[in-house]
């Protein structure tokens, strides 16, 4: 269960990491990262989405009931891979068009799912049984 707390951790710093890049591209502008960050809209929901997916993963691991194992890997991959998928596209305008992009975007949210919907099912479990 602790690749929780890693998954977790991978998506603080990425979530740092984005606050940064953020505060230079809008408050302290840098000839190239300014315009390296094309969509700030869409960064905003990647940092979002790193708070929340580092919050899931601290509050499955801290649960106190027992997670399997592939559960807890398919939430942190995919808790940190959804978040990136949102990076890239602020970075890239015709992100959305591009078949590998929507591949790893499918494959993301496939892994995610199975992950949260898991861990789901194992908590019902856990307060039924």
């Amino acid at each position: 269960m602790e690749v929780l707390l890693v998954g977790a951790a991978a998506c603080i710093t990425a979530l740092i990491g984005s606050a940064w890049l953020m505060t230079f591209a809008k408050w302290f502008p840098i000839k190239g990262v300014d315009e390296f960050l094309i969509d700030y809209k869409t960064m905003i929901r990647a940092h979002v989405d790193y708070a929340l997916m580092a919050l899931f993963g601290v509050a499955f691991y801290g649960s106190g009931v027992e997670l399997p194992i592939a559960a807890c890997w398919c939430v942190a991959i995919g808790g940190f891979t959804n978040p990136t998928i949102f990076t890239i596209a602020a970075f890239d305008t015709n992100f959305w068009e591009k078949t590998h992009w929507r591949v790893f975007t499918a494959l993301s949210f496939v892994i995610s799912s199975i992950g949260f919907v898991w861990i789901a099912y194992t908590f019902i479990q856990h307060a039924l049984g």
